[in-house]
């Protein structure tokens, strides 16, 4: 199959998904109608199946391990929607509900939405009562600070950097687990139920950055250091019954969690069993075939794109299908501390030698991907999709062969791209167009849950690598200071600022943007630094990506969450019936 059919099949695909199928609604910064978000659901408030009744057993059905459920190392979706809906708890979080009413926040932990105090510089939180770990124990405020304190641990690393770019913390600290702590400058426990952070900055969304799982509870007596990741203490609805890395995980029920001081997660199953030992074609394959217990499975994964029309000609399992933007931007990422990279002249040529178009083919194309013009999605841009440079979707070669020459790279020159073991595709699709112009790329895969280490140490970091990011909440705060600000680059654990991207221009904007109070002087703003990046370059925007998730035929409560990327809501997802 030509790249030409292939296309012209995706934009049947798109049209399939679009016609006579129900949109999420969606509105703010979340993105509107405008935004075309097809929702693949049947039911009108887009909702699978209705309300899950109480019991029996989900599957979740995977090809991956969880990389971190460490809750100080937890910062990939979907990994962060499993931990955060299912095994802890934080002092904010998200409301369960689909579009515009998923983007806002409830207490979780906390029995507010904070209080900021200082020109919010200073937030308090007090803590429901009756709050108990899967063993009993009661849940204290220095929990929390504990984990908020390993998040500034270099032997844990790859976390959010929320609580190390915010918190008035001393410099250079390096986390509790040598036995130091931070001070009362920075965090404060006056009493069992009550936490103070005290911040660099005025923070007037810090009650969204406590949605993170940097701050669940983390009890100091059940430290493991590295090895906290294979079984977290749960303060969530269930707890970790065995774990068999990278082949199976059960949760059942955590009989200390009580439903009433959580709004939010229902937990309708007895118990949640995930299965990492099948390939993606295999998932797909056992959700469409919907036979005995798969009727009560849901795909951790995405449908693969060799799937689609399978899925898509047979009504019964198109009405199973949820598929949303998610929200993120996928983006080749140039490590601008590595020749050629360090040259801006080189990185803008990047921006036009590459061809987005057959990127987004090997993607699924229109049906599952949008090109991506700018780094804010259209989630943080009104809905707008922003066309910066204009380049058409396959690129410019002549203008990327006109930079490079002007930069000294007439001839091209050679580097390593690194993908995981599922991106060989996509990788190859990026090789074949510099190599046109003379760009001879080695294309290296490993396995997914080493990629954040390999790019994230400098010694070992290639010049390219296939990323993204999404915004932690709908706001471009969460997303442009956390992936371009050089002052969160670190030498190894670099989690953030992949690009290693560091401007003092930029930086200053940064901060300047952060103590703007009017929402709309910030929207603007943030989309003028936007523009800037990009004309620096240090990643070429590649797709928006659509997350097209397949369940069974007996479940029920399974939506396109707008925070969690797309993914299902693991809040509120149960079965019709149970036998």
């Amino acid at each position: 199959m030509t790249r030409r059919t292939h296309t012209a099949l995706a934009a049947a695909i798109a049209a399939a998904l679009t016609l006579g199928l129900g949109a999420c609604s969606s509105t703010g910064t979340g993105g509107g109608a405008d935004e075309g978000r097809q929702g693949v659901t049947t039911e009108g408030d887009g909702i699978i199946g209705g309300t899950p009744v109480r019991g029996g057993t989900l599957d979740v059905l995977s090809n991956v391990d969880f990389d971190q459920l460490d809750p100080a190392r937890n910062w990939t979706m979907p990994v962060m929607d499993v931990g955060v809906r299912m095994l802890y708890r934080t002092l904010t979080t998200f409301k369960a509900a689909p579009g515009a009413e998923g983007l806002k926040i409830e207490p979780d932990l906390a029995t507010d939405l904070g209080t900021p105090s200082d020109g919010a510089r200073t937030w308090t939180f007090h803590l429901k009562d009756g709050l108990k770990y899967e063993d009993g124990t009661p849940i204290v405020a220095d929990d929390i600070k504990y984990n908020v304190e390993r998040s500034f641990s270099p032997e844990l690393p790859g976390g959010p950097d929320y609580a190390r770019v915010y918190l008035n913390a001393p410099a250079g600290y390096q986390g509790p687990l040598k036995g130091e702590r931070l001070g009362k400058e920075a965090i404060e426990v006056p009493d069992d139920k009550t936490i103070v952070f005290h911040l660099k900055r005025p923070v007037a969304e810090f009650g969204y950055t406590v949605t993170l799982p940097t701050f669940a509870p983390v009890p100091r007596a059940k430290e493991t250091g590295v090895n906290y990741s294979n079984h977290p203490v749960s303060s969530g609805p269930y707890k970790i019954e065995s774990y068999d890395r990278g082949k199976r995980m059960v949760l059942v029920r955590n009989t200390y969690w009580d439903e009433k001081t959580d709004p939010v997660r229902k937990a309708y199953p007895d118990r949640i069993v995930v299965d990492q030992t099948l390939k993606g074609t295999g998932v797909a394959d056992r959700l469409i075939a919907d036979q005995g217990d798969d009727r009560d499975a849901v795909s951790y994964i995405d449908l693969v794109p060799a799937k689609i029309s399978d899925v898509l000609t047979a009504p019964a399992v198109k009405k199973r299908l949820v598929s949303e933007n998610a929200g993120c931007t996928t983006k080749l990422d140039m490590n601008t501390t590595k020749a050629p990279f360090d040259n801006a002249e080189v990185r803008l040529a990047m921006q036009y030698a590459v061809d987005k178009e057959a990127f987004a083919d090997t993607m699924g194309g229109p049906a599952f991907t949008d090109v991506a013009t700018t780094y804010l999605p259209p989630a943080l841009t009104g809905g707008t999709p922003v066309d910066h440079f204009r380049i058409p979707p396959a690129g410019d070669q002549a203008k990327a062969k006109s930079l490079l020459t002007e930069a000294g790279f007439g001839n091209g020159f050679s580097t390593e791209l690194l993908t995981s073991t599922g991106g060989r595709q996509q990788a190859e699709a990026i090789q074949a167009a510099l190599k046109k112009l003379g760009i001879n790329v080695t294309i290296t895969t490993v396995d997914p849950t080493a990629v954040a280490s390999i790019v994230g140490d400098k010694d070992k970091q290639p010049g390219l690598s296939i990323g993204g990011w999404c915004p932690d909440c709908p706001s471009a705060a969460t997303f442009l200071p956390m992936i371009f600000d050089g002052r969160t680059i670190k030498d190894k654990g670099n989690q953030g600022d992949i690009t290693r991207f560091d401007d003092p221009g930029v930086n200053a904007e940064l901060d300047r943007i952060a103590t703007l109070t009017d929402l709309k002087q910030a929207d603007q703003a943030w989309l003028a630094l936007d523009a800037k990046i990009m004309d620096k370059s240090p990643a070429v925007p590649l797709v928006w990506q659509k997350k097209p998730v397949l369940v069974g035929s007996n479940i029920a409560g399974a939506f396109a969450h707008p925070v969690w990327s797309g993914q299902l809501d693991y809040a509120v997802i149960g079965l019709k019936s149970v036998k």
